[in-house]
C-alpha cells in the first residue's frame, strides 16, 4: 500500500499526459496552438541536443543560485532580529508587510533601469522575491518559540546568545525551513521575471524567443518545462538540506 501511494502522482501525471496526447490528436488542433507531450518531448530533447537549453539554463541557475541564497540569508537575519525585538518588530513589520504586497513586476523595470539588463538587474530582483516570505517565516518561527524551554533556559542563567542557538532558532526550524522552501520555489519566479524585461540569455529569454520571432510553440513549452524541473530541484534542495539537519542534530 505504501509503494502505491508513492507512485500515484506519476501515475495521476502519466494519465494526464496521455489525456492531453489523445486530445490533441483527436481534436485536430493545430500544434502552434496546443502541442501534444510527444513533439514537446522531442523538443526538449533537440533543445538540450544542440546545446539551446544548456546556453539558457547555465545563466538562470546562477542567478537563481546568487540571488536566493542573498535573499534567503537577508531574510532569516532581518527575521532573526524581528523575531527577537518586540519594539522593532513592531515599528518594522508593516512596511515589511507592504513591501511583499508590492508586486515584482512592478518593481522589475525599476530595477533593471538601475543595474541594467545583466546578470545583477536579475540577482536583486530573486533576492527581493525571496527575502520577504523568509523574513516573515522566520520572525514567526522565532518569536513563537518553546516558551517552557525559554523560562527553563532563563531558569539555569542561559543568556540571549545561549537561549538564541540553543533554545529559539532549534525550535524555529521546521518554521524556517518552511519559510525556505517557499522562498526556493519563488526565487525561479524571480529570476523568470527579470529575464522577461531583459537580456540576452535565459529561460526568460528562451520563453521571450519562443513565442516571439522563432514562434515555435513546442520550444515554448519545452522551456516551460525546464523552469519547472528547476523549480522542483530547488525545492527538492532544501527538503534534503532540511532532512540533513534533522539528521545531523538529532
Amino acid at each position: 500500500m505504501r509503494s502505491l501511494h508513492r507512485v500515484q502522482p506519476a501515475l495521476i501525471g502519466l494519465l494526464l499526459l496521455g489525456a492531453w496526447e489523445v486530445g490533441v490528436r483527436v481534436s485536430g488542433v493545430a500544434t502552434f496552438i496546443l502541442p501534444p507531450p510527444s513533439l514537446v518531448a522531442a523538443r526538449f530533447a533537440q533543445a538540450w541536443g544542440d546545446g539551446t537549453m544548456m546556453r539558457h539554463l547555465v545563466p538562470t541557475v546562477m542567478e537563481v543560485t546568487v540571488g536566493g541564497l542573498l535573499g534567503g540569508t537577508l531574510g532569516l537575519l532581518i527575521g532573526i532580529g524581528l523575531g527577537l525585538s518586540g519594539a522593532a518588530r513592531r515599528l518594522a513589520s508593516p512596511y515589511l508587510v507592504a513591501a511583499q504586497s508590492t508586486p515584482i513586476l512592478a518593481l522589475g523595470p525599476l530595477l533593471v533601469l538601475w543595474f541594467g539588463p545583466g546578470a545583477t538587474a536579475k540577482i536583486a530582483i530573486c533576492a527581493l522575491i525571496t527575502l520577504f516570505p523568509m523574513a516573515i517565516a522566520t520572525l514567526v518561527a522565532v518569536r513563537d518559540a518553546d516558551r517552557g524551554l525559554l523560562e527553563l533556559g532563563r531558569s539555569i542563567g542561559a543568556s540571549r546568545a545561549q537561549s538564541l542557538l540553543l533554545i529559539r532558532l532549534p525550535s524555529a526550524r521546521n518554521g524556517i525551513f518552511a519559510g525556505a522552501r517557499v522562498a526556493a520555489t519563488l526565487a525561479v519566479v524571480g529570476v523568470i521575471v527579470g529575464e522577461w524585461l531583459g537580456g540576452t540569455a535565459g529561460l526568460g529569454i528562451l520563453l521571450n524567443l519562443a513565442r516571439g520571432s522563432l514562434f515555435d510553440t513546442p520550444l515554448l513549452f519545452a522551456a516551460l518545462l525546464q523552469i519547472a524541473i528547476l523549480g522542483v530541484s530547488a525545492y527538492g534542495l532544501v527538503l534534503f538540506v532540511e532532512r540533513l539537519t534533522l539528521r545531523l542534530t538529532r
